[in-house]
């Protein structure tokens, strides 16, 4: 048994102490089948919150009423979540109520997936009432029981079941991918937020394309914000080798095959609602992909850039031209650490200097000098050093 599972074995001996049962359940059994690494555990339990906190002294309330508990124990962290079976669900994602149980294959049955419905004892015994080892060993993702029913619960669980196509390299069995096309408009109940992440996290997985050509043959695509009009995009995007570029450069190609103007750019990543510094890297990536099919690297695009960008760049740009991602990476990297400065803090002098050599006072003069000594340095006309900048003015001012 992995470590990560051992050292949560005194919390199950203390539960267990106190009359309740405990399991390890959800991803964290089906990857540790899978040999996968694990980077925290779930744990279901028979106890109900209150008498979790009973049993442990230190806790936090973070979901108490669906049923989970945070417990601190040694310096680690455990949530502990009580067996339960769901009401009836009213929105397509949440459950209106749910009551506490006692019976663990209940609490396995209303969960996803097959391969995420397997419990661990501290034993490391599974059981396994709906077959998911089987389904992890063919690698096949099937709902628990009715995909119709599963998907009428929680619409969010077919962005789920595409994404671990992207994750796990599984393939989705016949009648959950029938139902994946039968209710795929179920999906525009869900909220944003919660269908970008599962977005994000499609991106990140190995199998990103085979992924991305589900959400095209299933439809969901078009309920994902701002998609519905880009089947020919998203279409052209497979055509392209897309197998180690980060979740930033998926945006942006993204982004630039569907070629919308700036405005529209900003305005279809703020319908993902996706983090600020994120829209606008994924823009000016975009930007400077599209400078780069019609113009070189020069030094002064490369200073504009920045490192990261162009590097971004140049592998989008391979990858446009099917051209092997490193094409031309060492050179421009080359190119790039050899520019005179990165950027302004590297000038030799700063504006409090142009001001005291000029005896004038502060104004927009200053900036526009600044503006010339970057430039000066950037294309070697000067060297960055202070003395060197301060002689070069005299002699452009007396010119």
């Amino acid at each position: 048994m992995m470590p990560i599972f051992k050292k949560a074995i005194p919390l199950f001996e203390r539960i267990e102490q106190a009359g309740f049962e405990a399991y390890f359940v959800g991803g964290c059994v089906r990857d540790y089948i899978l040999g996968k690494e694990i980077a925290d555990v779930d744990i279901a339990t028979s106890a109900t919150p209150q008498e979790v906190k009973k049993v442990f002294p230190r806790t936090i309330d973070v979901g108490i009423e669906h049923g989970t508990v945070v417990v601190l124990w040694d310096k680690d962290t455990y949530e502990l979540t009580t067996f339960r079976t769901d009401g009836e669900y009213i929105d397509f994602r949440r459950p209106s109520d749910v009551t506490f149980i006692r019976n663990l294959e209940e609490d396995l049955k209303r969960r996803d997936f097959t391969m995420n419905s397997i419990a661990m004892d501290k034993e490391g015994h599974l059981i396994d009432p709906f077959h998911g080892q089987e389904a992890i060993k063919q690698r096949i993702i099937k709902t628990v029981g009715s995909a119709t029913e599963r998907f009428h619960e929680d619409a969010l669980r077919m962005m789920r079941a595409v994404r671990f196509v992207s994750q796990l390299s599984f393939s989705i069995e016949i009648e959950t991918l029938q139902a994946l096309r039968k209710y795929a408009i179920l999906l525009e109940n869900i909220a944003t937020e919660r269908k970008t992440v599962e977005f994000e996290k499609l991106l990140q997985g190995e199998n990103r394309k085979a992924a991305l050509q589900l959400l095209l043959d299933t439809g969901l695509f078009q309920y994902l914000p701002g998609m519905s009009n880009h089947e020919k995009s998203l279409t052209q995007l497979l055509q392209y080798n897309l197998k180690e570029l980060s979740n930033i450069e998926m945006w942006s190609l993204l982004l630039f095959l569907i070629d919308i103007s700036p405005t529209e750019t900003e305005l279809f990543l703020r319908k993902w609602k996706l983090p600020v510094k994120k829209m606008k890297l994924a823009k000016s990536i975009v930007d400077w992909l599209q400078f780069r099919h019609h113009s070189p690297w020069d030094n002064d695009s490369l200073y504009k850039a920045g490192r990261e960008i162009i590097l971004s760049v140049e592998r989008l740009f391979n990858i446009c031209h099917h051209q092997p991602l490193c094409t031309s990476i060492s050179d421009v990297k080359e190119r790039y650490e050899g520019l005179m400065i990165k950027n302004r803090q590297e000038l030799a002098v700063s504006g409090h200097d142009l001001i005291e050599w000029s005896g004038q006072k502060g104004g927009p003069w200053v900036k526009g000098k600044l503006d010339l000594i970057e430039k000066a340095v950037l294309h070697g006309e000067v060297d960055n050093k202070r003395e060197s900048i301060r002689e070069w003015l005299l002699n452009c001012n007396q010119n």
